[in-house]
């Protein structure tokens, strides 16, 4: 019996970008966790932006933002990294 390597089947949009943003989301929040444990967002922003009004809140989703931005680009890149040349899938759909 043919069976189906799932290796080489292609995956959809959907669970790539479920299998990117979901690690990425948690990764994010042990990151932010463990970053504002030890900074405090107020004198975090009285250095970077001190022309702006940031509050406590303001700053804490910012920076989950961005380290969510961060864990996904890097999940983003692994998940393209991983992928199969295309000469290898076309290979295999001949075999």
């Amino acid at each position: 019996m043919n069976e189906i390597d799932p290796a080489t089947v292609p995956r959809s949009t959907v669970r790539q970008l479920g299998a990117v943003l979901w690690p990425s989301f948690i990764a994010a929040l042990v990151a932010t966790a463990l970053f504002f444990a030890v900074v405090d967002p107020l004198k975090l922003a009285a250095i970077s932006l001190p022309q702006q009004p940031i509050g406590r809140g303001l700053g804490y989703t910012l920076g989950f933002a961005l380290l969510w931005l961060a864990t996904a680009a890097a999940s983003s890149f692994t998940t393209l990294l991983l992928r199969p040349r295309r000469d290898d899938r076309a290979q295999d759909l001949y075999e």
